[in-house]
């Protein structure tokens, strides 16, 4: 009887590992499908991100050479700028001066001021300061100090 007792355990083991082999082995197909499968998804999509970085890396060196450009137009407009500035600035301050002269002529002759009030008061100039001339005017009872007498 422990003969057959030990037979039908060993039965039941071996039926119970070969189950295990079987649900393995489908396991292990199941697997190699997948990664069939994922090797060949994955093929395309490695290329089309290295198309991909090579597409950037050309609009990256197009940018590039962009920034240069903008750049060396920038440096160009200020050399342009201080060129301008340089070649007309002086004349176009001399124009404006001749024309404010040429006004302030043409003012005089139209309303004819007695002569002291066309001609600026006298100052003296020391050390950069300008104070006012020692011999002032009276006007109205007053020096030209804005003092009474």
């Amino acid at each position: 009887m422990a003969g057959i007792l030990v037979a039908v355990f060993w039965a039941i083991l071996v039926s119970f590992l070969a189950v295990v082999l079987v649900r393995l082995a489908q396991t292990l197909r199941a697997t190699t499908k997948l990664v069939a499968d994922v090797t060949e998804q994955a093929v395309p999509l490695l290329a089309d991100a290295s198309a991909t970085v090579r597409s950037a890396q050309t609009q990256l060196d197009k940018v590039d050479a962009i920034a240069t450009d903008v750049q060396e137009v920038t440096s160009n407009a200020s050399a342009l700028s201080t060129t301008v500035a340089s070649a007309f600035g002086g004349p176009l301050v001399k124009v404006a001066a001749f024309g404010y002269g040429v006004r302030q002529a043409i003012g005089r002759k139209a309303d004819p001021e007695s002569e002291s009030a066309r001609r600026p008061a006298r100052h003296t100039v020391i050390v950069g300061r300008t104070v006012p001339s020692a011999r002032g005017r009276k006007r109205n009872g007053r020096n030209s100090r804005g003092s009474k007498d």
